[in-house]
C-alpha cells in the first residue's frame, strides 16, 4: 500500500462509477441493493458530497452524504461508508469520517446521523469512542431484509436488519477533542451497560439459535434504555464482554 493515500471530492462520473464499483466489492450486497451511479449523481448535485481515499489513482474508500433535514436544522445522511479490504485497518475510514466533518462544517452543517449493525463491537467503538457519536434511537428491522451473510454460509435465517442510529454533533466538547487529536475522558459514571456479542460472525457462523436471541435482547435492552430518557454516549472495548455504555441525557 501507498503510504500517501489522499483524500478528495468525487465529481466526475468516473469517479462515481468507481465508487460504485468498490461498493460492489466492499459490501457484496445483492445487485438490486447496489446503489447506482444515477444515486451518486444525484446527491451530488442536490448538495451532497462523496470524498474518496486513493492510493496513488486507485479508489480505496470512500464516504457518501446525503443533504437531509433533521431535528430542524440542515445535516448530512451518512449513507456509505467503505474501505477496500485489503487496505483495512490502516485507519482510512477514520480520515474519510474526519474528512466529511471538516466538509460538513465548511457547508455549514453541524449534524451527521448514519445506521449501523448494534450487535457489531468494532463498529460501535469506532462510531462511539473514535468519532464521538452518540446513540439514542434503535430501529428494528430497519431495511426489512434478511441479509445471507459469508457467515450464515449465503442462507437466510431470520436475522432482522435493526439498527442504531449513529448521531454525530459535530462541535461537541467530545468531537471538537477527538477532531483535534486529544483524548476526551467522561467523567461521569454510566447508568446503563448493555453488553454487546464479542464476535458477531463467529456466533452466527456456529450458532444461528443464540445469535437470534441476542438480537431479541439487545432490541429490548435498547428500546426500554432509550425509553428512559438514556443516550448510550460511550463503549468499553472487551475481549470477552465489549458493553455500550449509557448515561442521562444532556
Amino acid at each position: 500500500m501507498n503510504k500517501e493515500i489522499t483524500i478528495r471530492e468525487c465529481t466526475s462520473l468516473e469517479e462515481l462509477a468507481d465508487c460504485v464499483a468498490l461498493q460492489r466489492e466492499v459490501f457484496q450486497l445483492p445487485e438490486i441493493e447496489i446503489s447506482p451511479v444515477r444515486h451518486f449523481v444525484v446527491t451530488k448535485n442536490a448538495g451532497g458530497f462523496i470524498l474518496g481515499a486513493y492510493d496513488g489513482e486507485m479508489l480505496v474508500g470512500f464516504v457518501l452524504s446525503v443533504p437531509a433535514f433533521l431535528r430542524g436544522e440542515k445535516a448530512f445522511y451518512s449513507h456509505m461508508t467503505a474501505v477496500k479490504a485489503s487496505h483495512q485497518s490502516y485507519g482510512i475510514g477514520g480520515r474519510l469520517k474526519w474528512a466529511q466533518r471538516t466538509r460538513s462544517l465548511e457547508l455549514g452543517v453541524k449534524y451527521v446521523k448514519w445506521t449501523f449493525e448494534p450487535w457489531k463491537a468494532r463498529n460501535a467503538y469506532f462510531n462511539l469512542e473514535k468519532l464521538g457519536a452518540i446513540v439514542t434511537e434503535y430501529q428494528p428491522n430497519f431495511y426489512g431484509i434478511d441479509y445471507a451473510t459469508a457467515a450464515t454460509g449465503g442462507k437466510q435465517i431470520g436475522l432482522a436488519s435493526d439498527r442504531l442510529f449513529a448521531e454525530w454533533h459535530l462541535e461537541s466538547e467530545k468531537v471538537s477533542a477527538l477532531g483535534r487529536g486529544e483524548s476526551f475522558v467522561e467523567k461521569r459514571e454510566p447508568l446503563r451497560r448493555i453488553t454487546a456479542p464479542a464476535d458477531w460472525a463467529s456466533l452466527v457462523a456456529a450458532d444461528p439459535e443464540t445469535a437470534l436471541k441476542e438480537q431479541e435482547r439487545l432490541k429490548a435492552e435498547f428500546t426500554e434504555a432509550f425509553a428512559a430518557g438514556l443516550v448510550g454516549a460511550g463503549f468499553k472495548r472487551d475481549a470477552d464482554r465489549p458493553e455500550y455504555l449509557l448515561y442521562p441525557a444532556e
